[in-house]
C-alpha cells in the first residue's frame, strides 16, 4: 500500500525555521526523484523543490530558493524527504505535500499546514 506522512508543519512567526519531514512508502520511491510541493489558501498547488533518486542533485523555484534545502534518506522500504525552511514569509502559509517526481504522482498525503503569522 503506497503511503505518504508529511509533518513537521506549525505556527512560526516571520523570519523563523521549520523543518518538514516526509515518509515515503509501498513502492520504489528510492529509485524516483522526489518533490515538496505546497498549496496556499485559494491557490493551485506548486513545487517548490526536488531532490534526485540518490540525493546528489537538488533544484529549486525561485518562490523559495535561498531559504530552503531539501534532503532526502533512502533505506530498505521507505524514503524520507526532508525540507528546511528558513527565513519564512508569510506568504509561505500553506500546505507542504511531498511526492514523487513522475508522470503520474502517488496519492497525496494529508500534508502538512505551515502557518507564518505574528
Amino acid at each position: 500500500q503506497v503511503q505518504i506522512v508529511e509533518s513537521g508543519g506549525g505556527l512560526v512567526q516571520p523570519g523563523g525555521s521549520l523543518r518538514l519531514s516526509c515518509v515515503a512508502s509501498g513502492m520504489a520511491f528510492s529509485s524516483l526523484a522526489m518533490a515538496w510541493f505546497r498549496q496556499g489558501p485559494g491557490k493551485e498547488r506548486e513545487v517548490v523543490a526536488w531532490v534526485s533518486h540518490n540525493g546528489a542533485s537538488t533544484n529549486y523555484r525561485d518562490i523559495m530558493k535561498g531559504r530552503v534545502t531539501i534532503s532526502r534518506d533512502n533505506a530498505k522500504d521507505t524514503v524520507s524527504v526532508y525540507l528546511e525552511m528558513n527565513n519564512l514569509k508569510p506568504e509561505d502559509t500553506a500546505v507542504y505535500y511531498c511526492n514523487r517526481v513522475a508522470a503520474h504522482f502517488a496519492p497525496w498525503g494529508q500534508g502538512t499546514q505551515v502557518t507564518v503569522s505574528s
